[in-house]
């Protein structure tokens, strides 16, 4: 059920009386249970502002959260205390929610581990006594299965640790899981084979291809022995062979383009610092036929805009 700050007089109530340090100190000593009041410093209580909740949750945000330090060396305890007057068969879930947000702002706020945060139900409403379950994994439909997942280890992919010999029998995610485990090696070629090989399995689609080869001309395109492999593939892979060629094109007119830039940077570098004037007209020349703007030409060789013209006669 969805509720404003002040919904209903039960809500304005409530807060009223559980925002006092005072009186939240005597809730939590009566109603928390034993193994976890032990862990609590209730003399460094302090009201929290319920800001912390994201957006879409303040709609049901929550009525009063204390944090306070562990009674056991550093560390933080927080106590989300709901108030309801009418059941809710998901508020296990909203509580959920609720110490989800509060550990995201305590990390926000600097700390390095997460606090345990504790949600308590403080419950008057007509139906006695309350009738759902506050373990918010009883609201799966396999509650057996939601204890495995959310009380384990989560499922994890290291591909890092996983030998080729195993990833080349993962069907169609072998390539991806080939290439992003290598990836930062220095040199591909010795990979070519492994890749070639699975390439003409034939599962990877053209999307999923372009994707790859663009992804190591970003990664690998200015290693000098990135071609070679390329052009291994090609040999290997002729179905491929187009592709891979485009790819090695690219890399010969980006070396092209970076060698021509770095030519023309040092003989301007050299022509002006032995004041010979003719070098910068040959290389503004030399610009002028590769269809370099006039004003670029300008700037670059430092000649006026009248030298410039006068190589177009």
């Amino acid at each position: 059920m969805k509720k404003s700050p002040t919904s209903t007089p039960h809500d304005a109530l409530f807060k009223t009386f559980l925002k006092y340090p005072e009186t939240a100190r005597d809730f939590i000593e009566i109603h928390l249970p034993s193994r976890l009041r032990t862990l609590c410093d209730l003399t460094t209580l302090e009201l929290k502002p319920a800001s912390f909740i994201e957006e879409n949750l303040r709609a049901y945000y929550s009525d009063v959260l204390w944090s306070m330090e562990t009674s056991e060396g550093d560390g933080y305890i927080y106590v989300v205390i709901e108030h309801q007057s009418s059941p809710d068969i998901h508020m296990a879930f909203r509580l959920m929610r609720y110490a989800i947000a509060a550990m995201q702002s305590h990390l926000d706020a600097g700390h390095d581990t997460l606090p345990l945060v504790v949600p308590m139900l403080f419950y008057h409403g007509i139906d006695t006594p309350y009738p759902f379950s506050l373990c918010w994994l009883d609201e799966f439909d396999n509650p057996a299965l939601a204890h495995q997942l959310y009380l384990s280890a989560f499922p994890l992919v290291d591909i890092t640790v996983v030998p080729d010999d195993d990833i080349m029998q993962h069907r169609r995610v072998a390539l991806l899981e080939l290439m992003q485990k290598h990836i930062r090696r220095r040199d591909l070629m010795g990979l070519a084979d492994k890749v070639a090989s699975l390439l003409t399995t034939g599962t990877t689609n053209d999307s999923q291809l372009k994707a790859l080869f663009n992804y190591l001309l970003i990664q690998h395109g200015h290693k000098p022995r990135f071609s070679r492999f390329m052009r291994k593939l090609a040999q290997q892979v002729p179905g491929y062979k187009e592709s891979t060629m485009n790819i090695v094109e690219k890399i010969r007119r980006a070396g092209q383009r970076k060698g021509l830039r770095e030519g023309m940077q040092r003989g301007l570098e050299k022509g002006l610092a032995e004041g010979r004037r003719e070098e910068a007209l040959r290389i503004a020349g030399s610009m002028l036929e590769d269809g370099l703007p006039r004003e670029l030409i300008v700037r670059i060789t430092g000649l006026s805009e009248d030298d410039v013209k006068s190589l177009r006669h």
